[in-house]
């Protein structure tokens, strides 16, 4: 148990998990024994009264953390599971307009030591997949102002070829649906980086935020426009309605949100990686408006597409010109890590996209056949 002393129950079958190999139904329980615990009144002083779940949840906590990224087996299973916790950490910091009971534990020290014992495998994984020794040598001037460049009219991919040209009206309404785990709350964690001493770095990401969230005006708001969308095609509206659909890699993409908006420390990668977002956005989102037209579909069921594509040309060129670039001079030792930001953010944006693709491919084909997909149609 973290940060507490426990004597297990039979020290032979503990010995024995070393070598289990964990299936969906493991991986499931585990998540409803953690999903109980975070209901638990003051968790951290009534750790004793829950031994049995806790263990049961650790158990399968320390192999899927080993087996999602310190080993070569590469377990989606394993990592879906291990984000899908983290997730249920970190959404504790944003307030839902629920019952307040759902936020006795948002400040309890075991849940940050579950998360801390994730992100700290994880994040050992993902750097892992850059160079960085390389990323620190560039002339990150340079080197932000090509990437800006090459993103913002990138060559269409073979995924982007599909949601353009291929994705039938299933498989647009599984796009939405995976979609709108991000889109109906606005996590994008901008505001959770303002706090501190005003200067204009931080005007111009306070204008930014500003826009995202409509000057204050709800039906201006960006997530509003994302409702429009999923109301258009029948689809829930609620937040979280569709969190099963969601796969690892976008789910992957938001806790490092999370990650890198609450340590100020990794402050020049989350300016990094939101540089790539807003220059990348308006191709990236001019694929799915595209196939919304092709498909016959109204201005409603694209209007958050639209919306970016209108605004996050400027808005890139804002972060670039105004934010990124003027912070080269304020950390001229530590300036490569916007680009380690800008190429992790890229990096994993573009698995998440593939994944994305996937499940939509994966929807078309089952509506077509008329046979349920794996995931299920939406």
């Amino acid at each position: 148990m973290r940060g507490n002393q426990v004597t297990l129950p039979n020290p032979d079958l503990e010995a024995s998990w070393n070598t289990v190999q964990l299936t969906q139904a493991n991986y499931a329980q585990a998540e409803q024994h953690f999903i109980q615990l975070l209901k638990v009144e003051d968790l951290d002083q009534n750790l004793d009264r829950c031994t049995e779940r806790v263990i049961a949840f650790e158990r399968v906590l320390d192999l899927a953390v080993s087996a999602a990224y310190q080993s070569t087996d590469c377990s989606n299973s394993a990592r879906l599971f291990t984000q899908r916790i983290l997730y249920r950490i970190n959404r504790l910091k944003l307030f839902w307009y629920d019952d307040l009971q759902n936020y006795c534990n948002e400040r309890s020290v075991y849940l940050q030591n579950i998360r801390n014992q994730i992100e700290s495998s994880w994040q050992q994984w993902e750097t892992s997949q850059l160079p960085i020794q390389v990323l620190q040598n560039l002339n990150v001037d340079q080197a932000l102002t090509d990437r800006a460049a090459e993103d913002l009219e990138p060559e269409l991919s073979a995924n982007g070829k599909y949601f353009q040209e291929e994705m039938q009206e299933v498989g647009y309404g599984r796009l939405l649906a995976i979609a709108s785990l991000d889109g109906l709350v606005e996590a994008s964690q901008l505001s959770r980086t303002l706090g501190g001493v005003s200067n204009e770095i931080h005007s111009v990401l306070t204008r930014l935020l500003v826009e995202e969230y409509g000057a204050g005006r709800l039906s201006r708001k960006h997530s509003s426009y994302f409702t429009l969308m999923l109301e258009e095609l029948n689809l829930e509206t609620e937040p979280e309605a569709y969190l099963d659909l969601v796969p690892w890699e976008v789910l992957a993409t938001i806790n490092h949100s999370f990650l890198l908006s609450e340590c100020k420390r990794y402050f020049l990668r989350y300016v990094g990686g939101l540089l790539y977002t807003e220059i990348s956005v308006p191709a990236a989102f001019s694929v799915y408006s595209n196939a919304g037209q092709r498909l016959g579909l109204s201005k409603n069921a694209t209007g958050y597409w639209d919306l970016h594509i209108k605004v996050d040309k400027l808005h890139g060129r804002w972060m670039l010109d105004e934010v990124a670039l003027p912070l080269i001079d304020l950390y001229p030792n530590n300036a490569w890590e916007l680009v380690f930001g800008y190429d992790q953010q890229k990096l994993m944006g573009d698995r998440a996209g593939a994944a994305v693709a996937a499940l939509c491919r994966e929807a078309d084909k089952a509506a077509h056949s008329n046979a349920p997909s794996r995931q299920g149609v939406v």
